[in-house]
Formats: structure tokens, C-alpha cells, sequence
């Protein structure tokens, strides 16, 4: 691995050791241990989502947040879930990733040259996240955008992943 690499999964475990934000915390735990029914034999990740996909991605994808049974179940931005379902197919088609459908982590799907990261990293209640909330995950962001080198096209999903996108984005200097 090479310095930016490095710096790069130094920064992805830090965002997975993440407590900055206690309302976030108690939901994502909470709905760990209280299952959905089709989820019950399911082990959860709940914890705050890392990026998907590596720091030398030309395409990187900013979604609003991991939903409490996708991502929060499964440890991977938009897998495990219908959102993901559409996002996969067309990552596939377009020489993204290298299948069309992620169920769960150890899947055997892989990015290409492409990374997908979130506005928030723990899923919020109701999926609305609090302006501090945001704040505190912005920083996350911004880093892993100082570090996105060959970061060529940025497709932001949603309201508040665009309009992070752009405050992240400002922060770098872009």
C-alpha cells in the first residue's frame, strides 16, 4: 500500500470507531438488536459505514445515508437493500462493478474505479439526519475528497447528498 492508500484505510476506521453523534448511535445499536422479522437470524454490522470502493476512483457516488436495515445490516453502502438494486445494475452495465446485485458484504462484489461514500454514515430515524448530525459526518467527506486524486465525475443521490457533496467539496477548494 502507498501513502494515500494508508491515510486513505486510516480514515475508513476511524469513521467505523465513530461516537460523535448520540442520537445516531443509540438508533443504529438499537435497531441491531431489535431486528425486522426478515432479519432475525441476520447478524448487523451497526456501526458508522466506511466508503465503498477505493481512494483512487474516478467516480464517486455521495448518498444521504445507510438505511437501517441495508447498510446498517449489512456494513456496505446501499447493499441489502431496493435502493441499492437499481444503483448495482447500473454500476454493472457501465463498467463500475464487476456484478449487477450486492445482498450482503462477503457477496463477491468489487467497485472499479469507483467509490461510493454517504453524507451521514449511521442510519438516522425516519432517514433525516440532524443539522449537527451532518456537520459532524461532513468532515469524513471532506477528507476522503482531499485524498480522491483521480476523482473525475461526483453523482450526488438526493437532496442532502448533493448539497453536502457541494459544502464538502468547498472545504476542499474545488
Amino acid at each position: 500500500m502507498h501513502g494515500r492508500e494508508i491515510e486513505f484505510t486510516n480514515l475508513q476506521d476511524s469513521i467505523q470507531r465513530c461516537r460523535r453523534c448520540p442520537r445516531l448511535v443509540e438508533w443504529r445499536e438499537r435497531v441491531s438488536r431489535e431486528k425486522v422479522r426478515r432479519f432475525q437470524s441476520e447478524e448487523y454490522w451497526g456501526r458508522p459505514l466506511p466508503a465503498f470502493g477505493g481512494s483512487d476512483a474516478s467516480l464517486v457516488i455521495v448518498g444521504l445515508a445507510p438505511a437501517a436495515h441495508g447498510g446498517n445490516r449489512t456494513g456496505r453502502m446501499f447493499t441489502g437493500d431496493s435502493s441499492g438494486d437499481w444503483l448495482f445494475e447500473a454500476l454493472y452495465l457501465s463498467g463500475f462493478a464487476n456484478q449487477s446485485s450486492s445482498t450482503h458484504r462477503g457477496d463477491g462484489l468489487h467497485l472499479l474505479n469507483c467509490m461510493i461514500t454517504a453524507a451521514v454514515r449511521c442510519a438516522p430515524p425516519q432517514n433525516k439526519p440532524l443539522p449537527d448530525e451532518m456537520e459532524n459526518c461532513r468532515v469524513y467527506l471532506t477528507q476522503e475528497l482531499r485524498m480522491l486524486e483521480s476523482m473525475r465525475v461526483v453523482i450526488a443521490l438526493g437532496q442532502i447528498g448533493f448539497k453536502t457533496f457541494l459544502k464538502a467539496w468547498q472545504e476542499v477548494g474545488g
